[in-house]
C-alpha cells in the first residue's frame, strides 16, 4: 500500500524542547592533542552549537574533567553563551558515570541526549553507549567532536552509529532547531548565529543580505 504523504516533520527530527544537549570537555588540554579536526574549526563549530542551544533555550549541561588540576577551563566561546552557568567537573572519563551529571539529566528529564565534545573515542563514546543502554535516544554532533587522529574519531563515530546513535553536524543542528524560515521569532537568531559561525554559509548570508536585502523567508 502506498503511504500517504503529510506536510508534517518526521519523528526523528530534533526540536528545541525534546532533548538535552551535553557539551563535554571542550578544554585546552584536550584540544592540544586533537588532530581529526582543525582546532579553530572545532572552536567555531562548538560555539555555533552553544549559541544555537542558548538561543533556542535548549536545556544544556556543560561538563569538564579535572578543570583545576589538569585540563583547564572550558572554551570561552561556549561559556559565553551560558553566562553564569555552573560547570560540572568530573574525575570520570565517562560523563554518564558522574553522579552530578546524571542528577541533572534526570532533573531535565528529556528522552533525547545530544552530545558534543572531546575526545570522540572516550568522552563521547562512553556517555553515548551508556545512554543508549538505558533507553535514551542519542544524537552526536560529529563536527563538534574531535580526537587524536582521524582513525580514532571515525571508528568512534562508527561504533556509536552501529549501536543506534544518530550523527549530525553543527549547522544541521542549528537549522533543525529553526526548520522553517517563516518562524519569524527566531529568524534573526538563526541567521545571526549562521553569519557569525557557519563558515562559507555565513559569508554567503552576509553577502546576500548586504547586497540584495535577501531574506530566506
Amino acid at each position: 500500500m502506498t503511504p500517504i504523504a503529510k506536510p508534517t516533520p518526521g519523528a526523528k527530527l530534533l526540536t528545541p524542547i525534546d532533548h538535552t544537549l551535553v557539551m563535554i570537555d571542550f578544554q585546552s588540554q584536550m584540544a592540544f592533542a586533537t588532530r581529526s579536526i582543525d582546532p579553530v574549526l572545532l572552536r567555531t563549530n562548538a560555539a555555533l552549537v552553544a549559541h544555537a542551544a542558548a538561543g533556542f533555550k535548549v536545556p544544556t549541561i556543560l561538563t569538564t574533567v579535572a578543570e583545576k588540576t589538569f585540563s583547564g577551563p572550558m572554551f570561552t566561546e561556549i561559556t559565553g553563551a551560558f553566562p553564569g552557568q555552573k560547570m560540572l567537573d568530573r574525575t570520570s572519563m565517562n560523563t554518564w558515570e558522574d553522579a552530578a551529571v546524571i542528577t541533572e539529566v534526570n532533573r531535565i528529564a528529556k528522552k533525547r541526549i545530544v552530545l558534543s565534545g572531546l575526545w570522540t573515542s572516550v568522552c563521547i563514546v562512553g556517555p553515548a553507549l551508556s545512554a543508549l543502554d538505558q533507553g535514551f535516544e542519542v544524537y552526536v554532533i560529529a563536527d563538534a567532536c574531535g580526537d587524536v587522529s582521524d582513525e580514532a574519531h571515525n571508528r568512534a563515530m562508527d561504533r556509536m552509529v552501529q549501536a543506534g546513535a544518530q550523527p549530525l553536524t553543527s549547522v544541521q543542528y542549528l537549522l533543525e532547531m529553526q526548520r522553517d524560515w517563516a518562524r519569524g521569532d527566531t529568524y534573526e537568531l538563526t541567521t545571526g548565529i549562521a553569519r557569525d559561525f557557519a563558515g562559507a554559509y555565513g559569508i554567503g548570508l552576509n553577502y546576500a543580505h548586504a547586497m540584495f536585502g535577501a531574506h530566506e523567508g
